[in-house]
């Protein structure tokens, strides 16, 4: 009697005990050809990715690693709920988590974000000049999180992406020529022709202005003490500078030569005898 019901109850143990063998074989299984599968769906999208033209390597690594771990905690949840664990309050517990995180790491979150939105839509690239966030310099790194800048004397400017995004974006090299831009004041009683003459005679001898896009010297403005001419060049972008520069000294040698004269502020001080 004893002998039946000890084999009775071994076999109810074994039909209790078997199920979850069974069970628990079936999520290892899930497991490793879960995570098998989720690397060559992740390879696959990536060798898309590379294919796509002008598609950021930083982006591509980025996007890699999101949809193996999004993968991987969908393969983990099909697991555990083969293994009879409620992946329910799993998923609300992960929520409230991420929840949590995202308001913590908010600002985070947002330079994340904006660095996605530069790398994708490139306003700029390494090694442009640009302004953003009141800070001018040469790009030299864009992370996920932040950009660096290198200033005109070589500080080093880590500017967070969050700032800018929010802000105006300005690319010196965006584009591959440049207007100089001059403004040249004479005095009333000099002769405004000669003065545009000597003007156009200068951007005409100047070999790193492009002649074919035309030049502009024009009276603009009748100040208080100068007659103003408004002076404009296109130029290669590389050359902005350096034929700014070169203008603004040819101005003042070749009117000084021509006897052309610059007025300048004065103030004229009258005193009078009150004795």
């Amino acid at each position: 009697m004893n002998e039946l019901f000890n084999e009775e109850k071994i076999q109810s143990v074994i039909e209790i005990i078997i199920p979850y063998i069974v069970n628990i074989g079936i999520a290892i299984a899930i497991f490793i050809i879960g995570k098998w599968l989720v690397r060559k769906i992740t390879n696959v999208i990536v060798s898309i990715l590379k294919k796509v033209k002008g598609i950021d390597k930083t982006l591509v690594k980025f996007l890699e690693n999101i949809i193996y771990y999004v993968l991987m905690i969908v393969v983990i949840l099909t697991a555990l709920s083969k293994l009879g664990i409620e992946t329910t309050s799993f998923l609300a517990i992960l929520g409230a988590a991420g929840l949590a995180i995202g308001l913590a790491l908010k600002d985070s979150l947002g330079n994340f974000a904006s660095g996605i939105m530069l790398i994708m839509f490139k306003p700029f690239k390494v090694g442009d000049f640009v302004t953003v966030a009141g800070v001018s310099g040469t790009v030299n790194e864009i992370s996920i999180f932040s950009s660096i800048l290198t200033t005109g004397d070589n500080q080093k400017m880590i500017v967070p992406n969050g700032s800018i995004v929010a802000g105006t974006i300005i690319n010196v090299n965006a584009n591959p020529v440049r207007r100089v831009d001059l403004s040249v004041g004479i005095g009333y009683d000099d002769d405004i022709k000669k003065a545009k003459d000597v003007l156009t005679n200068i951007l005409e001898s100047n070999d790193k202005i492009i002649q074919e896009k035309g030049l502009t010297v024009a009276v603009s403005e009748l100040a208080d003490s100068s007659v103003n001419f408004v002076v404009r060049a296109w130029v290669n972008t590389p050359d902005y500078w350096t034929v700014k520069f070169a203008l603004t000294e040819e101005v003042k040698t070749r009117f000084d030569k021509e006897g052309i004269s610059i007025p300048y502020p004065q103030q004229d001080v009258h005193l009078h005898n009150q004795a």
